[in-house]
């Protein structure tokens, strides 16, 4: 029902991903609530939604961000929408 075959080049998912240190408030998640230290942030693309989540560095669990999905009419601005996410939660002097 009006659904085509022929997906685009940039539906498809995109993720970065960059590693920080949570300043002492730390990151509040959906799951753990408040996770501090040293963290890997993920940013995803995905049918035409951006969503943050974290784990701690070399964890096998992500946790979803709180507040951290958006709408993302266009999947070319997952850059900026990542080094904005690193550049808030990244505060290793607190």
């Amino acid at each position: 029902a009006g659904m085509s075959a022929d997906a685009r080049p940039d539906a498809s998912p995109r993720e970065l991903t960059a590693d920080l240190v949570a300043g002492p408030g730390g990151v509040m998640t959906d799951e753990a609530g408040v996770v501090t230290g040293e963290l890997t942030l993920k940013t995803r693309y995905a049918d035409g939604q951006v969503t943050l989540s974290v784990q701690y560095k070399d964890a096998d669990e992500w946790y979803a961000v709180t507040g951290g999905k958006a709408a993302l009419a266009d999947p070319a601005g997952l850059d900026a929408v990542h080094a904005v996410a690193v550049a808030l939660l990244n505060r290793p002097e607190g």
